[in-house]
């Protein structure tokens, strides 16, 4: 049956690109806000490098994260699809390894919680076509071995295998921390194994390492840099905030302004570095940049006119910048209002270097709609996020917005026009009901489509 995904699958035609195999770049930054940078409107931070590769490509303005969380919304990036298809992944995972909601519960009591290697797109259809790969940052995608990125086909790993660590000790909270006693231990891994760079700030570290590693690289061989940084999410330290001392739980959330735009400023520096590494190389020609947030902000980022944050399904939770740089495809200084998602990289990735994956992604080229110069295109996106006993779902169709949110105290839905609304103010729930059920039926719908490929427990959630 042709349904509303198979029609936005076949909205946009694929583009045939050269024979050539480019260099990529993914760099993904942690809990980035939608107003956090130069060309996106903010005032107090300073993002020059950012500033000139939004000026040198295109910047979107309607980009989403596939969820307002880490580990979803990493696991929809990598695998190109919605993340409710592999299960148990519909929220950050928890220290641990512990699952946040039931069927993520269920998982990780059986050690299954993680993105099964089966699942993971990218590294798959980059070794199709020999490309180097490495990631250098955060994975949050599961700890166990079966789970980390060197048995996921990345040729290279360094960085936390977990959702936050102190940036100069590389620590997990030490003390009672969302529940659970944690001790403090080391969160950092070299191609598996453990690996310690004592008083190191993350973010500089993150930097030399992806720098060294594209000192390696050469014409000879394309090759993928995954670069997730940790910044700049929590815990809240600059360059200049070493102590001795490695964090406790209580201090992990503490902060301010300040502190937090330190954090961007030396990300945005260590993106200059790595640009100028690829221009030192002679490789920019020949090298697609791809700039991003997983997610929106905590409170302490930005995100302009927008509403919500951070686990929430308001647009301050999921719309995030994008930026891409392609010389020679994408002329400069463009700005894209195109809606898209997460997943549309890596079907943009598959489609550029002409390869198809092993299972059938949710995403477009959008890369290739920006090439083409073609109009936009209408598009309906859909979201679910779990956490506990809460379910929060949304959809988007076309300037229409449908938020349903589910709790113990039971459950609330809205209805926006984003056209004249972009702040979510008006609520048309009780005015609209026609519109109301419609969108509601579509997120049923989608729900049915998406049912978790992995397990067999599933029907028991339901």
């Amino acid at each position: 049956m042709k349904n509303i995904f198979t029609i936005a699958l076949l909205a946009v035609t694929p583009l045939a690109y050269s024979q050539q195999n480019y260099n990529i770049v993914l760099i993904v930054a942690d809990d980035l806000g939608y107003g956090d940078l130069g060309p996106y409107g903010v005032k107090d931070i300073k993002t020059p490098n950012l500033d000139k590769l939004a000026a040198e490509g295109v910047r979107f303005t309607n980009y989403y994260a596939n969820a307002p969380e880490c580990s979803p919304s990493r696991t929809a990036l990598l695998t190109g699809r919605y993340q409710q298809r592999v299960g148990g992944l519909e929220c950050a995972i928890g220290l641990n390894d512990v699952g946040r909601y039931p069927e993520a519960l269920e998982l990780s009591n059986r050690n299954e919680i993680g993105l099964p290697v089966e699942f993971n797109a990218i590294p798959s259809i980059l070794k199709a076509k020999d490309y180097n790969t490495a990631i250098i940052g955060k994975w949050h995608l599961g700890g166990k071995e079966k789970f980390r990125p060197n048995v996921q086909g990345f040729d290279y790993s360094i960085g936390p295998l977990g959702g936050g660590v102190d940036y100069f000790h590389h620590t997990e909270p030490k003390g009672m921390f969302i529940g659970i006693e944690m001790e403090g231990n080391p969160d950092f891994y070299r191609n598996g194994l453990p690996h310690r760079r004592e008083n190191y700030y993350m973010t500089h570290l993150i930097t030399d390492e992806s720098v060294n590693w594209l000192n390696i690289q050469n014409e000879t061989k394309p090759f993928f840099l995954y670069l997730p940084y940790t910044a700049p999410h929590t815990p809240y330290q600059g360059p200049d905030d070493y102590r001795p001392v490695q964090l406790t739980s209580k201090e992990f959330g503490i902060g301010n302004r300040e502190i937090y735009v330190k954090m961007i400023e030396s990300l945005d520096n260590g993106i200059g570095k790595i640009l100028a590494k690829i221009e030192e190389k002679g490789l920019t020609e020949n090298t697609i940049i791809i700039f991003t947030s997983d997610n929106g902000p905590t409170k302490m980022g930005t995100t302009g006119l927008l509403s919500g944050n951070k686990s929430e399904l308001f647009e301050g939770g999921i719309r995030v910048p994008l930026i891409i740089k392609w010389p020679g495809k994408i002329k400069p200084g463009q700005v894209s209002d195109q809606m898209a998602i997460g997943m549309d990289i890596t079907a943009s990735i598959a489609n550029i270097i002409g390869v198809v994956p092993p299972k059938k992604l949710d995403g477009i080229d959008i890369i290739g709609h920006v090439v083409s110069g073609n109009k936009d295109i209408p598009r309906t996106l859909f979201w679910r996020f779990k956490r506990g006993n809460g379910i929060i779902k949304a959809v988007r169709d076309n300037n229409m917005k449908y938020i349903e949110e589910t709790n113990k105290k039971g459950t609330t839905e809205f209805v926006f026009d984003l056209q004249t609304d972009i702040g979510e103010k008006n609520n048309l729930a009780d005015k609209n009901m026609g519109e109301l059920n419609r969108l509601r039926k579509l997120v049923e719908n989608w729900e049915a489509d998406v049912r978790p490929e992995r397990y067999d427990f599933y029907r028991e959630f339901q």
